[in-house]
């Protein structure tokens, strides 16, 4: 039921970044084409499995689908053999939509191409949760790792095969000290995954008849082994803060808000998610300048709606979040704005105070230290003699962080001395010494990419970068794809260390020369799916932040055309530092930069994997499938 190139191009007058598509091929393509045609029944029931709710609610909202004809969703478990109340099989992976009042009309709409496949905000994750203790593990002689990794390259292939997009294949190349040292599993990940991957697009080239024929986008595929820090060091980011802190269940927040009774506060389930547009603005900014800008944004509510300046000037006192939620009672026209509002604020605020109560500002700046080379072994010393009431979490991350700039050290008798200082249970020093298992060869040379800087003066795992200068000294940090995207743009990425599946054609190079310089949409080269606009671009212009209109829905007609995406996959986890840092050169180079990997993983997910990559419990089952 996928239409071709030609009807797509007709549908819109220009394409759409990356999330845009998956959501109007979803509801134009699939839900659009089930319609009844001249049947007086313009109604549809939509059955869905776990894994295609999952797809679609990522994709759009209830109302999209509302809009599309379909009257009522229903999510089934599936468990084998036949549905034996319609007549078709409810697969996995797959919907159905059907007409109730005429059961003999029955549409099945496939997902193969997004099978098992999640948007995430600038991104996709293939859903292989255990990619990190499987692929990684320290017995390299199950099959396990292969195994899952046949299936991320499924996965991986079925986005491009979505987008009608044909990839230049790069990867981390395997590399070794000499002769006599031996290439490992772990060593070889990028090659095997970019090896299958191939494979399947080679499969798509020829099968699809509307796939492309030649290179329309770039893909760079990596592993966890390319950065050990970004998935530990606290991101500073409003984003990352609330599924760092917050103990959040994906993107579920729990908010409490007054009772219309007047009693005990109502718990109310929120998503913090692309549609609300106040979580837009503000999750890529410093936590500080998202608590900034909230105050700003009641500041300026109030101010500007006459009816909340009567109702909040009896005491001439500033409004609180209590006076906030007073008034979503007081003024039911602007209960919507003012829940937004309040939530945003009710979050920062917690947010700030747990910062301020487990002393995570100074956690925060020895984890630069350390990592820039500012601070060393006796620094981290003398921080956990005097500090001994910082959390078991902070301390197991800073000696991660620590060992990660260090490597060296995991031999040695000053890091059981340290967990000692530290008081760590011995399930944490499982996640300390199986950082191990995260370098390779390619850590332990010297590379021109990753910019291990030993010298005469410190010993850091990052340096400065010219130009980059932040407002926030806690915002130093920045993860390794940044330096690895931008060479790819350029067209300087070494071919020794990522080396190609497929010869790069010369429209390619035309487009590496281009890329970070003004995009020129009339003269520059590109393919037939390059020129694209972001929606998150979008100018956020009301008072208080608020717009009731979808994001995904936004013209940003402000925004040039984009030159050819770039795809970087990450095997063994994702952060939101790299996804924050996609965000950042989309805007940059004028290439929407697509992040994707196995998961996304917050710092407390991943230190748990990390722990589990030396279990010996792991079975097939344990493989997402």
């Amino acid at each position: 039921m996928l239409m071709s190139c030609s009807s797509t191009s007709s549908r819109w007058s220009h394409y759409k970044n990356f999330r845009q598509i998956t959501r109007e091929r979803l509801l134009y393509e699939m839900l659009r084409s089930a319609k009844s045609g001249n049947s007086k029944f313009s109604w549809k029931v939509l059955i869905m499995d776990r894994a295609t709710v999952k797809i679609m609610s990522c994709a759009c909202k209830m109302a999209d689908i509302t809009e599309e004809g379909v009257s009522l969703t229903c999510c089934v478990t599936y468990s084998g053999g036949r549905h034996t109340q319609t007549k078709a099989t409810i697969a996995i992976h797959g919907c159905h939509i059907f007409h109730p009042t005429n059961t003999g009309k029955c549409f099945y709409l496939s997902f193969r191409h997004v099978w098992k496949i999640t948007t995430i905000q600038k991104g996709f994750i293939t859903d292989n949760e255990r990619a990190l203790e499987v692929v990684f593990q320290e017995d390299e002689s199950s099959s396990k790792g292969a195994t899952c990794l046949h299936l991320m390259a499924t996965r991986i292939a079925t986005v491009f095969a979505s987008l009608r997009e044909f990839p230049f294949v790069r990867y981390r190349a395997a590399k070794t000290l000499d002769s006599n040292t031996t290439t490992t599993f772990r060593d070889l990940i990028p090659t095997k995954l970019a090896a299958a991957v191939w494979n399947c697009l080679m499969k798509y080239k020829s099968n699809l008849s509307d796939f492309p024929q030649s290179e329309t986008c770039e893909l760079l595929i990596l592993d966890r082994s390319i950065d050990q820090i970004a998935p530990i060091i606290h991101e500073w980011t409003y984003d990352a803060m609330c599924h760092d802190l917050l103990n959040m269940e994906g993107n579920k927040y729990m908010h409490e808000v007054p009772s219309k009774e007047g009693g005990a506060p109502e718990k109310k389930e929120v998503l913090l998610e692309d549609h609300d547009a106040i979580w837009l603005e503000l999750c890529h900014t410093h936590i500080a300048d998202a608590s900034e800008r909230l105050h700003q944004k009641m500041t300026n509510f109030v101010s500007k709606n006459k009816a909340a300046v009567i109702h909040s000037s009896r005491d001439g006192s500033e409004l609180s979040t209590r006076d906030l939620r007073k008034m979503i009672h007081a003024l039911p026209q602007y209960s919507e704005q003012i829940e937004k509002l309040s939530l945003h604020v009710d979050i920062a605020g917690k947010i700030n105070r747990i910062i301020r109560d487990t002393e995570l500002r100074e956690v925060g700046q020895l984890e630069q230290d350390l990592v820039f080379g500012d601070a060393g072994p006796n620094d981290l010393i003398n921080f956990l003699k005097v500090k001994q009431d910082i959390s078991r979490e902070n301390k197991l991350r800073l000696l991660m962080i620590y060992v990660a700039v260090y490597p060296e050290k995991l031999g040695d008798n000053k890091i059981s001395k340290l967990i000692e200082l530290a008081r760590l249970p011995p399930e944490d020093m499982a996640a300390i010494y199986n950082m191990r298992l995260l370098e390779t060869s390619s850590n332990t040379k010297k590379s021109s990419i990753i910019p291990f800087s030993l010298n005469k003066k410190k010993h850091a795992a990052r340096k400065d970068r010219p130009g980059e200068e932040t407002q926030w000294q806690l915002s130093r940090f920045y993860p390794i794809i940044e330096e690895l995207i931008e060479k790819l743009s350029k067209g300087e990425l070494p071919k020794d260390d990522y080396p190609s599946m497929n010869e790069p054609i010369p429209a390619l190079l035309a487009a590496h020369r281009t890329a970070s310089a003004r995009f020129d949409p009339n003269s520059a080269p590109c393919s037939r799916r390059s020129r694209r606009t972001a929606s998150w671009a979008c100018p956020q212009t009301s008072d208080d932040g608020y717009t009731s209109e979808s994001i995904l829905r936004c013209a940003s007609s402000d925004f040039e055309k984009m030159g050819q995406r770039i795809f970087v996959f990450i095997v063994g986890g994702a952060t939101r530092s790299e996804l924050r840092v996609c965000h950042k050169l989309s805007t940059k180079l004028k290439r929407e930069v697509v992040l994707g990997s196995s998961s996304l993983d917050d710092p407390p997910q991943f230190i748990t994997k990390v722990k589990m990559m030396t279990a010996d419990d792991l079975s097939i089952d344990d493989i997402q499938i």
